[in-house]
């Protein structure tokens, strides 16, 4: 399958149906959410990192979570996929309450993340990585591991998905390489290849473009698109505005810890709220410009809070 940028799909077509009516403000109720979140706050010491009203991840869509450095985007991430704990709320994903529950149960549920530092297991080849990524492994119990009848039919399943995978993200030349000698960006299409042996109901990725060069950047913006018109929801963060107005259904912006803004890119873009919390100094800015987006601003601003 083709992870190159395309006419929009039926449900790519779907999904921003769904959300047409919707209106751009922080905290708006969608019309089949995956995820529902309530009162998330957390602090560090007499910082508050998070402080999230409402918020709620619209089903089948790819959802942009953007926002300045320090907005507390990566903070949310880990609060609702259990790798921290909350000074307070609630949240649900598919109706299911998942406070309290842990990253390994968050995974098994089916919500499944990547991190901004790539997690893969550098001595071990491409090809396991991908491997341990599968649910449902009967050979990881001491005595069933005993008897290979028992896991051999599921390990050979599992091995045929990481395989197709590795072709489908261009790595399958690779199989047999150690992950540690891959580079930066084929690193990062491990990581979102591994989360999808999982067969998540949502992937969220964070950063996934950071430190990609160009080429793979591409390739990245496609397999996201095709993850989506598979049926899986994404959730990501991304501070590249191109990427965010090329592939993101919806936009939900976060600075100090709160929602400030939700809406469709173009709308987002435009918002005064963001432009404010964003930008900062750079208020007078048109986001909505496109020759400016095409000269390249924006890569430069958020270089200078990159140097800031």
């Amino acid at each position: 399958m083709s992870a190159e940028l395309s006419s929009p799909t039926p449900l790519a077509q779907t999904a921003a149906q769904a959300l047409a009516g919707v209106s751009p403000e922080p905290g708006v109720a969608k019309p089949d959410p995956i995820i529902v979140a309530d009162d998330v706050v957390r602090r560090f010491g007499g910082m508050t990192a998070v402080d999230v009203r409402h918020l709620e991840v619209q089903r089948g869509a790819i959802t942009a979570l953007i926002g300045p450095n320090g907005a507390g985007k990566t903070t949310l991430f880990n609060l609702l996929t259990g790798f921290d704990k909350p000074n307070s709320g609630n949240w649900e994903f598919n109706g299911r309450r998942l406070n309290g529950v842990s990253a390994g149960r968050v995974a098994r549920a089916g919500m499944v993340r990547t991190f901004q530092l790539t997690k893969a297991l550098s001595r071990l080849t491409v090809l396991q990585n991908m491997q341990l990524g599968a649910t449902k492994q009967p050979g990881e119990g001491f005595f069933t591991s005993l008897v290979k009848p028992l896991w051999a039919a599921r390990e050979q399943e599992i091995t045929t998905q990481a395989e197709e995978l590795l072709v489908r993200f261009k790595l399958d030349a690779k199989s047999d390489d150690f992950a540690g000698s891959l580079s930066g960006g084929q690193r990062k299409l491990l990581e979102m290849a591994r989360a999808l042996m999982a067969k998540p109901e949502l992937v969220m990725l964070d950063e996934p473009m950071a430190g990609v060069n160009p080429a793979l950047t591409q390739s990245l913006l496609g397999h996201i698109q095709t993850v989506r018109d598979e049926g899986t929801t994404v959730l990501f963060v991304e501070h590249d505005m191109q990427m965010v107005r090329r592939i993101a259904d919806w936009v939900v912006v976060m600075a100090e810890g709160k929602i400030v803004a939700e809406g469709p890119p173009s709308a987002v873009m435009e918002n005064p709220a963001v432009v404010d919390a964003y930008l900062g100094a750079h208020h007078d800015t048109d986001l909505g410009d496109e020759s400016v987006m095409a000269e390249g601003v924006l890569e430069q601003l958020e270089a200078e809070e990159a140097t800031e």
